[in-house]
């Protein structure tokens, strides 16, 4: 049951052997605190700067209380023992991140999940865009772009702009910040994964698109028209997932409809569709290996994502066998 007066907590390191400095032993909380709200507390008490340094942990479940506005006096682990459990935040790893569960390792300076995504996502905009003035100074015999690399830049930079359409106008985030030190190892996977190694092998005048020239075959129309269709039901997807939360709000909820009655993220079947308009268009094995180890890693969190809907749905959600790819 709920508590209707102020609610006194035991305040516990998570990490004893780091322990955040000034952290008071007890806390005094209104009835209506949210997790926002004792984080906010918890971080004048043990006078840090950044209240999204704190990561509130239930001590049951010890997983973090990813939504900011559950009111704390009603989570029932919390309110029955009267303690909740402290974590100054730390370098999480990517499927961690990403399914929003536990934070660990070395805490640091924190960066808006948004921004991170906006930086990232601007990094392969820029060097396709920049990769045609730099081609003279990396290849020999260099001709003029094929209809081909023409339409493959034009296909991926669409794409990240599109990412970051919705970074900043659908997605909506479980935890405001990341650690700042995170940032270097997501910028990787796109500046020099998506950027640099994809229009190295695309743009080369020794790549096989290169000796097209103005050819628009029939690969280059069934790629454009896989990549059309899987970018806008991935922007649909999404927009789904943003709507099963309220504004500011990071519950969950169960989606429903186009692709989610299939798979557990249709949202990551619908961008490797994308993708492999993009494999058809750049005939280049650099996309294919990209979009294969896209695969391989998309895999990964939807399986993860397809049991924490088992087990925070229970029988309310209907299980799939498949999390990405149907037979999968």
């Amino acid at each position: 049951m709920a508590s209707t007066g102020p609610l006194t907590l035991k305040v516990t390191n998570r990490s004893p052997k780091k322990p955040i400095k000034k952290l008071p032993p007890t806390i005094e909380i209104s009835s209506t605190a949210t997790v926002e709200d004792v984080k906010n507390q918890l971080a004048r008490a043990a006078g840090i700067s950044d209240p999204n340094r704190l990561g509130l942990i239930n001590p049951e479940s010890k997983k973090i209380l990813s939504n900011r506005l559950a009111v704390v006096s009603q989570i029932q682990e919390v309110a029955a023992g009267k303690e909740i459990l402290v974590k100054d935040l730390g370098w999480p790893t990517l499927l961690e991140t990403t399914l929003c569960t536990t934070n660990i390792g070395i805490a640091g300076p924190q960066l808006g999940w948004r921004l991170v995504y906006v930086i990232e996502y601007a990094g392969p905009i820029l060097i396709h865009l920049a990769f045609p003035l730099l081609r003279p100074y990396l290849y020999k015999n260099v001709q003029p772009l094929s209809t081909s690399q023409r339409l493959s830049m034009a296909m991926i930079i669409v794409h990240f702009l599109k990412r970051e359409y919705e970074t900043l106008f659908v997605h909506k985030f479980s935890l405001a910040t990341m650690p700042a030190r995170n940032i270097f190892k997501n910028c990787f996977h796109y500046w020099v994964l998506s950027g640099l190694y994809l229009a190295y092998f695309i743009y080369a005048p020794t790549s096989y698109t290169a000796r097209e020239s103005g050819i628009f075959d029939l690969l280059n129309m069934v790629g454009v028209a896989l990549y059309v269709f899987g970018e806008l039901s991935n922007l649909y997807t999404h927009q789904v997932l943003s709507n099963l939360r309220s504004p500011g709000g990071t519950e969950r909820g169960i989606p429903k409809g186009f692709g989610f009655d299939i798979v557990t993220c249709p949202n990551y079947m619908f961008e490797i569709i994308a993708w492999l308009g993009v494999v058809l268009v750049t005939k280049s094995l650099s996309t294919v290996i990209f979009t294969g180890a896209g695969l391989w890693q998309m895999q990964q969190w939807g399986i993860g994502k397809e049991k924490k809907y088992r087990s925070e749905f229970g029988d309310k959600y209907k299980k799939k066998r498949y999390a990405v790819i149907p037979g999968i």
